[in-house]
């Protein structure tokens, strides 16, 4: 069974991965009607502006009309639905499932009223079996609904980028008819695509992101070795990425890995394993390296202020990662927290992430990036390439990303490396060297 080729399609819930899923198609030449709760988003995106910053998703707004609504009874004029209610992780590292399940129950009343074939795809992440035991039993009418889970692997900061050329295309199918119809959407986008079980294409997500993120700790703690040893655990990195076995991917190390994704991801996947009798050993590991890393720019500090109180911070870099305005899970809130409880006064900067912030921060000073450098010291801890633009010389910085510029400084210290010898004797290195090495990647 198939459907036009420009089908109506309804995205519930439209955050970071909704919004881009209903732009992504949109841009396909699709009609999108775009559900959520908040009247605000909601007025924002029908003025085809985003209310999220997100590299390149405004531009794309501009572009395509999104008929956005809180109203649930519009479902009925599309044929596919998207289900892409966030999925946050709760104390106990499994994920809460109220974003998933208040749109489900929604969307089978209403589905209820609708005599065509219509298509429930789950974009959200859910861990394994939860489609089956959660969301199939509202949809029992296999002839008149079609159920399959499609799970997304965008990155925020590139996330229209990695829509509209995806690395591959999973479809989990509760039948082959729900499968077909997916895969016909996607005819146009020329991807591997692969078709499993509803259950297979979830533990997909969630074993993909957290080998990423266990390669992130990996790499991090290497770093932390090499710090010891004098050596750039970046050219380690360099040199291991030719490997056509390891790639160059995700061997940044750094301040660890934030995010809504990773370490939710991570700590579900562990938190399912311990409820079914096994002890994930190694994401476990993967999440304490995570977490004890950011702490290491505190220990770093330390040698060169060794008393915090009354002394002012500068933090450049507040968002989890470049490209993004998202702050869950950033590690600046690690190392804010630490500064202050330890007396400091902080100075922050983020081209983008300072309003999300200061929803979390109140009271410290959000000013200019050179503003920053007026600081008893600055800690670096998003690579965002304004970065590389600033003078650092006559300045205390600590470098959580690898920004080059910041080597300038007059005292400089990296995570997971060292600058021209100057914090160790085993640093051999001269800077001749080092840049011959690094034009030859």
């Amino acid at each position: 069974m198939t459907i036009n080729n420009k089908e109506v399609i309804s995205v519930i819930g439209l955050g970071v991965v909704g919004l881009t899923t209903a732009v992504g198609f949109a841009l396909k030449g699709h009609r999108i009607i775009g559900i959520d709760i908040d009247p605000e988003k909601v007025k924002t995106i029908n003025k085809r502006v985003s209310p999220i910053y997100e590299e390149g998703l405004s531009q794309a707004m501009r572009a395509v009309s999104i008929e956005a609504t809180t109203d649930f009874e519009q479902i009925l004029e599309s044929d596919i639905s998207f289900l892409c209610g966030g999925t946050p992780g709760q104390a106990d590292g499994s994920i809460d499932l109220h974003y998933v399940q208040s749109p489900v129950e929604q969307l089978a009343k209403v589905l209820k009223e609708k005599d065509s074939y219509h298509l429930v795809v789950v974009r959200s992440t859910v861990v394994p079996g939860t489609t089956e035991a959660v969301i199939a039993p509202k949809f029992p009418d296999t002839k008149r609904v079609g159920l399959c889970t499609n799970p997304e692997f965008l990155r925020e900061g590139t996330a229209i980028e990695d829509f509209l050329k995806p690395s591959r295309i999973i479809i989990g199918e509760r039948d082959i008819i729900s499968g077909d119809v997916l895969c016909h959407l996607y005819k146009n986008f020329h991807s591997p695509t692969m078709r499993t079980d509803l259950r297979t294409a979830e533990m997909i997500k969630y074993a993909s992101n957290s080998y990423l993120a266990t390669r992130i700790s990996f790499i991090n703690e290497i770093g932390n070795i090499c710090k010891e040893l004098g050596i750039d655990v970046y050219d380690v990195a360099a040199g291991m990425g030719y490997d056509e076995r390891i790639g160059h991917d995700y061997l940044n190390a750094g301040t660890g890995f934030g995010g809504f994704c990773l370490p939710k991801d991570v700590a579900a996947l562990a938190a399912m394993a311990r409820e079914l009798g096994y002890e994930p050993r190694i994401l476990r590991e993967v999440l304490a390296v995570n977490e004890e890393q950011p702490l290491k720019m505190i220990s770093l500090l330390k040698k060169h202020v060794p008393n915090l109180k009354g002394k002012v911070i500068g933090i450049l870099g507040l968002a989890f990662k470049p490209g993004t305005d998202d702050v869950r899970k950033s590690k600046a809130i690690d190392v804010i927290e630490e500064l202050i409880k330890a007396g400091a006064q902080i100075k922050a900067h983020d081209p983008q992430a300072m309003k999300n912030f200061a929803k979390l921060f109140p009271d410290i000073e959000y000013v200019t990036a050179e503003e920053v450098l007026d600081s008893d010291a600055v800690l670096i801890l998003t690579a965002w390439d304004e970065f590389n633009n600033l003078d650092y010389r006559g300045k205390i910085v600590i470098d959580g990303r690898k920004i080059t510029k910041a080597e300038e400084a007059m005292i400089y210290e990296g995570i997971g490396w060292n600058h021209n010898g100057r914090f160790h004797p085993c640093e051999l290195s001269t800077v001749a060297a080092r840049k011959s090495a690094r034009t030859a990647i």
